[in-house]
């Protein structure tokens, strides 16, 4: 008989709980989560599926081990599976572009809910497209303008955006003011996720090494991209148009005070995410 005719099998458990461990030791905050999600990963199987899984094939164990050992080093797990999950959306992500995080699920969802059939929205610092690509699964949008300058991030948002008929990718920098001049006074939803964390600003290893530092850090104050957008989007929405800006959690007051300030927006309101940390404003256009 061929030796490689019935190939050893290893327990998965032992791997699960060595692999936990490793992750822990590491500094990565959902251990044991990880683990699952890289298992289930090299399996080809849905997570939930684990419990029902006794053993692995050795190559499969060592490639186990080999995503551990890279998740020990802090590269981000959706790096390494490939993809990351937003809303209802699995999105490409890689080297080049920001990781989309759960908090702005919370801004997309509240977008949405603002999208009436046929609506111009536009996502500004669309990154991977996560907020875009979310709108135009989720509503009846008419049309679906992402924006993004960085060329590294541009073939992210064009593969994620590829799907769905209703986006269109605009390669831009959000700080023009000349941005979408077309579109003055026609924009029905405005969202954007800036870079917004000030400069200096201790981060995690996954994103102080993963991330794009253009995508994370907006100047000394973290509202360098956060002002420009803020006027721009009283000139592309259209009265009673609806503008929400992702921001850090130190931008609680700020935020609102500078759409307050632009004279142009009324009902100006602050959001926080789900641990109550202020995350987002929101105001529509007088």
């Amino acid at each position: 008989m061929p030796p490689d005719e019935h190939p050893r099998r290893i327990r998965l458990a032992p791997e699960l709980a060595s692999a936990t461990a490793e992750l822990a030791a590491s500094g990565v905050s959902s251990p044991r989560v990880d683990a699952e999600l890289l298992a289930a990963h090299v399996l080809d199987v849905p997570r939930g599926r684990l419990i029902l899984t006794d053993t692995m094939r050795e190559d499969e164990a060592a490639r186990l081990r080999e995503l551990v050992a890279a998740r020990a080093g802090r590269v981000p797990l959706q790096h390494l599976l490939g993809t990351a999950a937003f809303r209802h959306v699995e999105l490409a992500v890689g080297p080049g572009v920001f990781v989309p995080r759960p908090e702005t699920e919370l801004l997309a969802g509240w977008g949405i809910e603002r999208t009436t059939p046929g609506a111009t929205v536009v996502d500004l610092c669309s990154g991977s497209g996560a907020i875009a690509v979310s709108v135009a699964d989720e509503s009846r949008a008419g049309r679906v303008i992402a924006v993004e300058r960085s060329p590294a991030a541009l073939p992210w948002l064009r593969r994620n955006a590829s799907g769905y008929r209703t986006v269109e990718v605009v390669e831009a920098d959000v700080t023009d003011p000349r941005l979408l001049s077309e579109l003055h006074g026609q924009v029905d939803v405005l969202l954007c996720n800036p870079p917004y964390v000030p400069d200096g600003t201790p981060v995690p290893p996954e994103v102080s090494d993963h991330d794009p530092a253009e995508a994370v850090f907006g100047g000394a104050d973290g509202l360098s991209v956060i002002r420009p957008v803020t006027a721009l989007a009283a000139v592309l929405l259209k009265p009673g148009g609806w503008v929400g800006i992702e921001h850090d959690d130190v931008h609680g007051a700020a935020v609102p005070a500078l759409l307050r300030a632009d004279g142009r927006f009324i009902e100006v309101t602050a959001h926080a995410d789900l641990t109550g940390r202020p995350r987002y404003a929101t105001a529509r256009r007088g």
